[in-house]
């Protein structure tokens, strides 16, 4: 089943995609009660809609992010054609734990959208899209096996995670991050899909799903959601050891291979692959997700920590004490 949650004036409203239709569920503005009451509750309400649901014409409808604020974000690092791309332009052999450990970060959940409008990160001026594929928790738990974990998945979407890659690379030189680089905006969507869906497709870790992105119409990416190291069920496994995962948690796989500028200019060159700027549109789709639209905007502006008094002292600091007494 492919749901999708859309703008209904002031509100939102979540329907079951049917051909040219969206057939509308009664009740919910968000799929995360329908996610969070297990999957029999999910399905009953799609099929409920698909009977006697009224109808929207899918193409009058902008998709929104399926669950509003999802409670955790974390973004892993599982295709290994842009780990290895990524280490051979600092000099580095892969490292032996990368095949040992799916390593991931948390994200900003407050900072996921659906299609449309995606601000650049304040201060950057090297702006990327990161073409990815997500899953989203049904059935939370702790200490999971990877296949009871991918047994919890309830559903698939296109993941955009953008980067402000200079704003991005200043952080992580202090040892810790992504941190502001990554959490002004993750795009999630255009649709939840049950694994039912695509089961046909499965391949090794994934499933034969083509992966594209485009920019202003241009090809950019292209892999194969197959070509992943790390399998959904064995990165949730690994983000419930000693921890909790929750229904709506969103795991992403990191980059796919050519997923993202960085990759692609360092890989070719940067005239053919320039950083995004304001007015650009960035399509990244998966075969069987769907095609996530987004259109580049400015930045908000960067607002100072700190500003300088006359004395070039840093206001809203204590001053120097000059008689050697601790501050």
């Amino acid at each position: 089943m492919k749901f999708v949650r859309y703008a209904d004036g002031p509100s939102s409203r979540v329907g079951v995609v049917d051909g040219d239709l969206v057939r509308v569920v009664d009740g919910p503005a968000d799929l995360l009660p329908l996610i969070e009451a297990g999957e029999a509750e999910l399905l009953a309400a799609g099929r409920t809609a698909l009977r006697r649901g009224a109808t929207v014409p899918l193409p009058d409808i902008v998709p929104l992010s399926p669950i509003a604020t999802p409670p955790t974000v974390r973004d892993f690092y599982a295709f290994e054609q842009h780990v290895r791309a990524g280490r051979a332009w600092r000099g580095l052999e892969m490292e032996p734990d990368w095949y040992e450990l799916p390593v991931f970060y948390f994200s900003n959940p407050y900072a996921v959208m659906g299609c449309g409008p995606v601000p650049m990160t304040p201060g950057t001026e090297r702006f990327d899209f990161e073409l990815e594929v997500a899953a989203v928790v049904g059935c939370g738990g702790r200490d999971l096996t990877a296949k009871d974990a991918e047994g919890a998945i309830a559903g698939y979407c296109v993941l955009n995670d953008w980067s402000g890659r200079d704003v991005q690379q200043r952080e992580m030189k202090l040892s810790m991050g992504p941190v502001k680089g990554k959490d002004t905006a993750t795009s999630l969507g255009p649709y939840f899909v049950t694994p039912d869906e695509i089961a046909d497709f499965r391949e090794g870790n994934g499933y034969r799903l083509e992966m594209t992105c485009t920019v202003n119409g241009a090809p950019y990416s292209r892999a194969l959601w197959s070509d992943i190291h790390w399998s959904f069920g064995e990165m949730i496994a690994y983000a419930s050891r000693g921890a909790e995962v929750r229904p709506g948690d969103v795991i992403g796989s990191g980059t796919c291979g050519t997923g993202c500028i960085l990759e692609l200019s360092r890989t070719h060159d940067s005239a053919t692959y320039p950083w995004l700027r304001p007015g650009d549109e960035v399509v990244a789709a998966i075969e069987g997700l769907g095609e996530l639209r987004n259109t580049v905007t400015e930045a908000a502006p960067v607002i100072p920590l700190r500003t300088r008094g006359a004395t070039g002292q840093e206001d809203g600091t204590p001053p120097r004490r000059t008689d050697g007494a601790a501050r």
